[in-house]
């Protein structure tokens, strides 16, 4: 509770003088005139909005991605998609290096397995607060050689049976979410690995749910829709409804208390409420988009002459914590363009897993934009035992970009494939292709902002002594 109280204390410093910063209150006597009183409420309501907003962006977030998957007929506990993903898929930061299978649990009722055949999977689960459950496939515990994965109810206890590896969930709902590396290139292979995953709950291992390949369809698994608007709230309110309390949030819950949003009543804000409710999502949304892509950090730097920059800012953490307390900027950098959390995904060192950069500005310091054409370029070998990739993703979507090449990604086991390690590959963007370099290029939209991930799978010691460096991206006249 220590740490989570000082995270609070740091989350309403960054958020003091939002309102009003530069007016003092007015007081008679020790006594607040009527209009300070009316104005520091405001003032107390809008703080607790904007803090509250970015500490549980992430559990919103999440309810974005069971809704996409339930708007495409899925359900709880029934059935879950395989897909290889592409453009048309709107996630935050998805890319379309590896197929995916992803589905929805609901543990009410008892603990729920997930059993991955020997091979190449990088999986895990988060509750819906996207909090680590447990790692499964090369990073987790059985380390690619398969295993009975045992999900927990909150609260559970009774002794877990032998033979699993065991992680326990804070909520009900659970997002599970495993990845099938395509071996030399093989998507339909990896769509096959897939499909014999099995998943079904430990009191009925023939209740096996339903895999279904949604490759190539149209989703939309963020919270876009909700996350500038009222229904931000009234979407948390439900959340907050439906599962159990997390002993270590409550003074967050205490916050949201304070705005009419409590577990077992209902919400139903005022014009006044209402009004302050939905100025604090632009302003919350528009803070963490500020942290994820100009943020003035020093260690988000790994290389002092070039734009990339840690994705994690908080290596090895489970959820963003350090000896002082939980690092606010970094969570809010994350959750602003990105899903899930695992320790596994902040590692800074060699071994299986992957590993993320990011990049929004050219060599120039200049924002990226979707109007120009610019050549990146990355010396070979790239540092990764399996292979590595560049995705191009929408400023404004934190999604793939959308075009009509219909394609957001450049990667070794595909467009590189047979381009040679001992001279340096150059990938290019931008709304006009290269001549002579069509293969090796993505599609921009003029108008539009974007920026760039590489991710390096399998990642050796030279993706981390900073004895391989990438270039920057150079705008071609």
């Amino acid at each position: 509770m220590k740490i989570l109280s000082l995270s609070i204390a740091l989350a309403a410093l960054m958020v003091l003088g939002v309102a009003h910063a530069q007016e003092q209150y007015e007081f008679e006597r020790g006594y607040p005139n009527a209009e300070t009183s009316q104005r520091a409420r405001d003032d107390a309501d809008f703080q607790r909005a904007v803090t509250a907003y970015r500490f549980w962006y992430a559990s919103v977030s999440n309810e974005g991605i069971f809704n996409g998957s339930r708007e495409m007929g899925l359900k709880d506990n029934e059935s879950a998609l395989i897909a290889a993903v592409g453009p048309s898929a709107v996630a935050f930061t998805a890319n379309s290096d590896t197929p995916y299978g992803a589905g929805v649990l609901d543990v009410t009722d008892g603990p729920w397995v997930i059993e991955l055949p020997p091979g190449p999977f990088i999986g895990l689960a988060n509750d819906h607060h996207q909090g680590w459950i447990l790692d499964m496939g090369l990073p987790g515990p059985d380390a690619g050689k398969g295993g009975k994965h045992l999900i927990l109810p909150p609260g559970y206890k009774s002794k877990p049976p032998a033979g699993y590896y065991t992680g326990a969930s804070a909520s009900y709902k659970v997002l599970f979410a495993i990845r099938a590396l395509p071996i030399k290139g093989n998507t339909e292979g990896a769509l096959d690995a897939l499909r014999k995953v099995k998943i079904y709950p430990l009191s009925d291992p023939n209740k096996r749910i339903k895999l279904v390949d949604a490759s190539g369809k149209t989703m939309d698994s963020t919270c876009l829709r909700w996350e500038d608007n009222i229904q931000y709230w009234e979407v948390l309110h439900k959340i907050i409804d439906a599962e159990p309390l997390v002993p270590k949030y409550f003074p967050m819950y205490g916050l949201l208390s304070a705005l009419g949003i409590e577990k077992g009543k209902p919400f139903h804000p005022d014009a006044r409420m209402k009004d302050i409710l939905e100025r604090a999502t632009k302003v919350a949304r528009d803070q963490m988009l500020v942290s994820a892509f100009d943020s003035v950090r020093p260690d988000r730097i790994n290389w002092p002459d070039r734009k990339w920059e840690w994705l994690g800012l908080v290596p090895g953490s489970v959820q963003f914590e350090t000896a002082g307390g939980i690092d606010l900027e970094a969570r809010d950098r994350w959750f602003a363009q990105a899903i899930v959390t695992s320790p596994a995904m902040f590692r800074r060192t060699a071994g299986a897993g992957s590993l993320y950069w990011m990049s929004a500005k050219d060599s120039t310091d200049a924002f990226l934009d979707g109007g120009k054409n610019y050549k990146l370029t990355l010396p070979q070998p790239v540092p990764g035992k399996l292979f590595w990739s560049v995705t191009f993703y929408d400023t404004q979507t934190r999604s793939q970009v959308q075009t009509d090449q219909n394609k957001a990604a450049l990667r070794s086991l595909f467009e590189f494939k047979e381009a040679p390690t001992t001279s340096p590959a150059e990938l290019y963007v931008g709304p006009t292709a290269p001549v002579g370099n069509e293969k090796h290029w993505i599609k921009t939209t003029p108008g539009r902002g974007w920026f760039a991930y590489i991710r390096i799978y399998g990642p050796e010691a030279a993706a981390f002594d900073k004895s391989w460096k990438p270039g920057d991206f150079e705008e071609v006249k």
